[in-house]
């Protein structure tokens, strides 16, 4: 690892505790996290001449305060932040967080408040829980980095004006804010692994951010069983990255992968992950799809994936988290048990669903499933349509090719 990566690998670490412990100082959102991109700015600079210092967090708590006391001090903020600028004492070393609270964790339930919109909830995780700057949030995203900087201004002003408070939430509100943070460190991962647009299949960042993330996650919170699950479906997911893809840039569907090519230590981790909860806390969709994942992984083969038991996984999948997206994979599993024409009426019962109305997905499963029952006709305008759906040049690829063979 370059000396410049290390430097990045360990702001990103300590940039949420850097922010969590100012905002639960100080509160106001905004100012801190101003103060800390300007710090994280000044180490990656500072530090690639001079080295780490001996006690990295404390220098970054140091430049951020200043930078809050410099702000606080303009001549129209004097008069409010008196009494705030006196008792402000800048620190040699950080100040250890108080018996039982984790600041990090707590700026992950700030960050993916229910009252923020999705987009925003993604754009502050990244930004200020994962260490991302704004034009690297931005390209991940697709869209220009001045709109995905009023985004996070947004944000950052819907928390000064709704009066938020840094704070755990209290036990009744806790379940249904951790299911937002992991749905927003899921959506940051499946952006990673298939991008919704654009010229890219993947994106190495996203993903291995989502991981990084998911892993600070756990070892904050190792009894909640989706917190674990969320992390082994990131690790067994992500274990076949560098098998999606020829060298040519063309997509490689699951069957045809080289498993050679797949990640057995993330395999290994995943499985071991999937093992230690499953039965041992209330089952919930991460944990399912985690072990879905975990048989996909050990099959030494795609004709040797046991497909049974993924069938059933997704039905009880289907009970516990229904939607048409666990429906769309239960009909390839139900196809790959029962033959192709049984997985094609279980898709049409999806036809009808308008969530679908907007993705390729189900286009391009039909003509999978078409193409093995025989009917090229057919198969070949399901994967025209499915072309035109998706706005990924990957897949727009794969897809148009898949149709031309039939033809």
């Amino acid at each position: 690892m370059s000396a410049a990566a290390g430097i990045e690998d360990l702001l990103r670490e300590l940039a949420p505790r850097v922010l969590g412990t100012l905002v639960r100082r100080h509160g106001q959102f905004d100012a801190c996290e101003d103060a800390v991109q300007e710090a994280l700015l000044a180490a990656a600079l500072q530090w690639a001449k001079e080295g780490i210092p001996d006690t990295p967090r404390a220098w970054l708590m140091t430049v951020a305060s200043r930078r809050l006391v410099d702000e606080w001090r303009t001549e129209s903020a004097r008069r409010r932040r008196e009494a705030t600028d006196a008792a402000l004492e800048l620190p040699t070393q950080a100040q250890p967080t108080p018996a039982g609270q984790d600041d990090t964790l707590t700026l992950l339930f700030l960050c993916c408040h229910p009252s923020l919109s999705l987009p925003s909830q993604l754009a502050l995780t990244l930004r200020a829980v994962g260490g991302l700057t704004t034009a690297e949030i931005a390209n991940a995203f697709l869209v220009p980095e001045a709109t995905m900087a009023q985004r996070i201004s947004r944000a950052k002003q819907s928390i000064k004006s709704s009066g938020l408070r840094f704070n755990f939430p209290p036990e009744p509100e806790r379940a249904d804010r951790l299911r937002v943070v992991l749905h927003v460190l899921y959506l940051v991962f499946n952006e990673g692994y298939t991008t919704s647009s654009g010229p890219r299949l993947q994106r190495a960042d996203l993903t291995t951010e989502a991981i990084r993330l998911a892993r600070i996650l756990y070892q904050l919170m190792p009894d909640q069983g989706e917190v674990a699950g969320l992390l082994a479906l990131m690790l067994l997911t992500d274990a076949r990255r560098a098998a999606r893809m020829t060298a040519t840039g063309s997509l490689v569907p699951l069957a045809d992968q080289q498993r050679e090519l797949w990640s057995s230590a993330q395999i290994a981790e995943g499985v071991a992950l999937i093992t230690r909860t499953l039965g041992k806390v209330p089952i919930g969709p991460y944990q399912l799809q985690a072990a879905i994942a975990a048989v996909h992984d050990e099959a030494p083969s795609g004709d040797a994936t046991d497909w049974p038991q993924i069938l059933a996984l997704y039905e009880v999948l289907e009970r516990v988290s229904p939607g048409p997206v666990v429906t769309l994979n239960r009909a390839v599993a139900l196809a790959m048990v029962n033959g192709p024409r049984a997985g094609l009426a279980l898709l049409g019962t999806l036809d009808t669903d308008e969530r679908m109305a907007h993705t390729h997905r189900l286009e391009a499963v039909r003509a999978h499933l078409l193409e093995r029952a025989g009917d090229a006709v057919a198969a070949r305008a399901a994967y025209q349509r499915a072309a035109r759906m998706t706005a990924s040049a990957p897949e727009q690829r794969y897809l148009a090719l898949r149709a031309a063979r039939l033809a």
